[in-house]
């Protein structure tokens, strides 16, 4: 028998805190990623797929850490790694069929029968290795995997035709992000095929997926007009009845605004007009890592929504985002104070201010501020109280469509919305919240048709952006402290 006597040090695997789920701020980032990664990479091309963890995001779309080009991998990482929030739903445009370059014929080294392929993007399906001028089969002379900064790595396969090599040839073809245009994260459907791209594909989230969209993303590429004004066409009317916001950046390249001043004129010729649009200026650091505005912003947003019950009542101003600096888009370090960044504010843009020891989001105003001063149009925490509310009421009584329309049916709609109601007013979301049947739209006629109104109050709170305190000098408390 064994003497157990002394110390014994056992190592589990670290465990991965799992992501704080929110559906409320659904994201949904249209953009690129390097799905030459995939056994299958033309799966993951203009198709929704949520995800709910970063590996789940590698397994479904590829990851680099090369945001410039990989612009949906730049949202997987701010949501899952920084802010660790979910799920996503990921539509790539990045298409290997489409967007490649042809790799020239290069020798690479063979060390311990191993050869590291310098290029990323690399697409393993049209790869051809070579020894000398015999082509090599994959799996049978070579095995090829990837590195975790996309590179390839070729392992020779003892007793396969490459065999005892010091050096192999390889050609190819790999993706070439670069070449992804504005047009394809529009998108479009196809005249012949009736096939959609880009944000066409915004319309299938619901019917595939079972969630509506919250907040739409095209990091990076929504700094062109032509997609900043498409991210907001697409938040209205999805499959006719739902509404969501978009988060874009506000160019802070050459072409763009690099001083705080030039921001406002950039914001309109940037088309950032709308209340459905949330405008981020400039972008972000982590350390040496750059993130586009919108990217870092949406996951401050859906972080502060899993901290009031996944109810998108509270504005994301003044939360802290774990950055250590605003930069340009070039990673130029940006010094904002509270002074722009209010200027920042009062033309409807959102930006990032230290406020002590942290940095926060800093702007409760879409961009509709200043042309419009309606509270449910201006403020970005209302305009997505609304949104998730007309989609609940939409949600909760689909099933009843159709149903004989007694009074019965109308009242259980008007009693479990109001039920929903008092609970968003006895807990602090609502000032008001109520259902009721439009006694002036209820005609004789609409009834007879099988149409029914209802109207409703729904007044969420504002943000408290303002707090003024008037200080005195109470010269009399003097003597009353020195000679009483």
């Amino acid at each position: 028998m064994a003497v157990t006597h002394g110390f014994i040090i056992n190592e589990t695997a670290t465990s991965v805190t799992a992501p704080l789920n929110a559906t409320a701020g659904l994201q949904v980032v249209v953009g690129t990623a390097p799905v030459n990664m995939l056994d299958d990479p033309a799966a993951a091309v203009n198709t929704p797929l949520i995800v709910r963890s970063y590996k789940e995001a590698v397994e479904a779309v590829g990851y680099s850490d090369d945001f410039e080009h990989y612009t949906i991998c730049e949202a997987v990482n701010a949501s899952f790694q920084v802010m660790n929030v979910g799920p996503l739903v990921l539509i790539n445009v990045l298409d290997p069929t489409k967007h490649i370059t042809a790799v020239e014929e290069t020798a690479v080294q063979i060390n311990d029968g191993v050869a590291e392929v310098p290029v990323t993007g690399m697409l393993l399906a049209k790869m051809v290795v070579k020894k000398e001028a015999t082509e090599l089969t994959a799996d049978v002379d070579y095995v090829a995997t990837f590195n975790d900064d996309g590179t390839v790595n070729i392992a020779l396969i003892e007793g396969g035709a490459g065999d005892g090599a010091t050096q192999l040839l390889v050609s190819g073809t790999k993706l070439d992000p670069t070449k992804v245009t504005p047009d394809d994260i529009v998108g479009g459907v196809s005249v012949s095929t009736g096939a959609e791209t880009g944000l066409e594909l915004v319309r299938q989230v619901y019917p595939k997926i079972g969630y509506v969209p919250g907040i739409l993303l095209a990091p990076r590429f929504s700094r062109n007009a032509n997609v900043c004004a498409a991210l907001q066409a697409k938040c209205r009317l999805i499959n006719s009845v739902f509404n969501c916001v978009c988060f874009v950046d506000i160019d802070s390249t050459e072409e763009g605004a690099i001083k705080y001043q030039d921001v406002a004129n950039q914001k309109i010729g940037q088309a950032a007009t709308s209340r459905e649009a949330y405008g981020i200026w400039p972008y972000c650091k982590v350390g040496d890592v750059v993130y586009s505005g919108s990217a870092m912003a949406a996951a401050v947003t859906v972080y502060n929504d899993t901290q009031y019950g996944d109810v998108p009542n509270a504005s994301p101003s003044n939360v802290t985002a774990p950055i250590t600096s605003a930069c340009l888009a070039d990673g130029t370090e940006v010094l904002i104070d509270q002074e722009q960044g209010n200027v920042l504010n009062e033309n409807g843009i959102a930006t990032w201010v230290r406020s002590s020891t942290r940095f926060v989001l800093w702007g409760n105003e879409t961009c509709a501020y200043p042309s419009t001063t309606d509270p449910k149009d201006m403020f970005l925490c209302i305009r997505r109280f609304f949104n998730y509310t007309a989609a609940n009421f939409v949600l909760n009584n689909q099933q009843k469509l159709d149903k004989p329309m007694n009074k019965r049916l109308l009242e259980s709609i008007i009693d479990s919305e109001n039920m929903r109601g008092q609970v968003y007013v006895s807990t602090g979301v609502c000032a008001s919240y109520e259902l009721f049947l439009d006694p002036d739209r209820n005609t004789e006629a609409e009834l007879v048709a099988g149409h029914i109104y209802f109207c409703q109050y729904c007044t969420p709170f504002p943000p408290m952006k303002l707090v003024t305190n008037t200080m005195e000098y109470q010269s009399g408390a003097l003597a009353t402290a020195l000679l009483a």
